[in-house]
């Protein structure tokens, strides 16, 4: 828990320096630290770096002292935030506690014997005032949803089907005052989401459709939705991954984990917006019935699909997902994100997720929220000439790109399906889960990528 002012009974204290500020500081280096152990207390400096610091090192220097600090087994922890808040003012209380409560955080495991510390933290060096105390206290639900998304990243495939999801989705919606509706198999196909069906029937854990509804702004008839990606487990179906490949496909759901944690944050804060989830929710295996390269699909918005390769399955989800958001749901605008695609990692490593639009106005809310939270994106084209390498000698389209280009291709088979409407498709399959922490706010596997920028989409103008 992170409270706001000053604690005698804290044993540990952490500040931050930006320059030669104390003798024996050399240049107060990024990152470096050192301590003074005095009886049962202990002071932390952590260096900033440059005088003029970048504000998407906030996080990181944060979670790097709770760690050090962490390290030293102090639970009571008070931190003089007055140097950060004096240079960026009080909104980087977001980036501070985000820092500071996924600093603490431990990889999640299933051992036999487990260990849970608390820990109380004290903010110090900034107004007490009501508007504080809200903007702190939005922040810590922000940070436990980026938690959320990461125990749902990596929980094992066998300890979340698509019902399972589904059942603890629905628990949890039910807790934030969040409207919940899930359509099983009968009633997916009676909607025709053939696209959907035809990747989630090869297994024996039947496909969920779950739909989260958050109207928090009555006057307003613009609704977003958020599409997340949720294969629950990708072997690749009939075109196999290799083993090595397979171990991290748990998290192939990483975008259904987003937009859940997400809306369920924008709840919790009451945030004045108006957003629907939809996460189709199956898993890609092999079996009697699986789809195989050459089959033709007819979506639920008519278009039929050859299949070039089944381990393109992800598209196929988010398309039905699309069209039931837009014909049942009535959304004015659509996000889809999701783990999409092996070319996005190539291109951009585990720092920066891949982006497609339609829309320079939506494509604004992206990147006016990602300068709050400082997550990586980049805005990929769309040419005709990209369009023509999906072109199928017998269908409307195929899912698999005949010339290359694989994210952006992917980007706009999931744009054609977007009915016009301004659409951006999100690309985490690199960021959303590290085998090794690119930054000291994550920890392996599951990072939470992207939870921050939707939220902050919904609230920054």
């Amino acid at each position: 828990m992170i409270y706001i002012g000053h604690n005698q009974a804290a044993n540990a204290f952490v500040s931050f320096i930006t320059k030669n500020e104390e003798a024996g500081w050399k240049k107060g280096e990024y990152l470096s630290s050192r301590y003074m152990i005095m009886e049962d207390k202990v002071e932390l400096v952590v260096g900033l770096g440059e005088e003029a610091i970048e504000r998407k090192k906030v996080a990181n220097v944060c979670a790097k002292a709770m760690k050090e600090v962490k390290a030293l087994e102090y639970t009571k922890i008070s931190v003089d935030v007055s140097n950060l808040i004096s240079y960026f003012g009080d909104a980087i209380l977001y980036n501070i506690v985000e820092g500071l409560r996924l600093g603490i955080s431990d990889l999640q495991h299933y051992k036999s014997e487990q260990k849970e510390t608390e820990y109380s933290i004290y903010l110090t060096g900034l107004k007490e005032t009501e508007e504080v105390k809200e903007m702190v206290k939005k922040a810590e639900v922000i940070a436990e949803s980026v938690l959320l998304a990461r125990k749902l990243v990596n929980a094992p495939a066998n300890m979340l089907t698509p019902v399972i999801l589904a059942e603890q989705l629905s628990e949890m919606a039910k807790e934030c005052g969040i409207e919940v509706e899930v359509l099983d198999e009968v009633a997916m196909k009676e909607l025709n989401m053939n696209a959907l069906l035809s990747v989630g029937m090869s297994s024996g854990n039947m496909p969920r459709l779950i739909v989260l509804r958050y109207m928090g702004d009555k006057d307003s008839k613009e609704i977003t939705g958020y599409i997340g990606k949720g294969v629950t487990m990708d072997t690749g179906g009939y075109c196999l991954k290799p083993a090595k490949s397979m171990i991290g496909m748990k998290g192939d759901m990483a975008g259904a984990a987003t937009v859940a944690a997400t809306i369920f944050a924008l709840a919790k804060n009451k945030e004045k917006t108006n957003v629907i989830a939809v996460i189709p929710a199956c898993e890609n295996r092999i079996s009697r019935d699986s789809f195989v390269p050459g089959d033709i699909i007819t979506s639920m918005a008519g278009k039929t699909i050859e299949i070039g390769n089944t381990d393109a399955e992800g598209r196929l989800l988010l398309i039905d997902a699309i069209t039931y958001a837009i014909e049942k749901e009535g959304v004015t605008k659509v996000l889809d994100i999701a783990t999409l695609t092996g070319a996005v990692v190539a291109s951009f490593g585990s720092v920066m997720a891949g982006v497609v639009s339609n829309n320079d106005e939506f494509y604004g809310q992206l990147e006016r929220a990602a300068k709050v939270t400082c997550e990586n994106y980049w805005r990929l084209p769309i040419l005709d000439e990209y369009k023509k390498m999906l072109n199928s000698k017998l269908a409307d389209i195929s899912n698999m790109s005949n010339g290359g280009c694989g994210t952006i291709t992917a980007g706009i088979f999931i744009g054609e399906f977007a009915n016009n409407l301004p659409w951006i498709h999100v690309d985490i399959a690199g960021t959303a889960w590290v085998d090794s922490p690119c930054y000291e706010f994550q920890t392996n596997y599951g990072t939470g990528a992207s939870v921050t920028t939707l939220y902050h989409m919904q609230t920054v103008k």
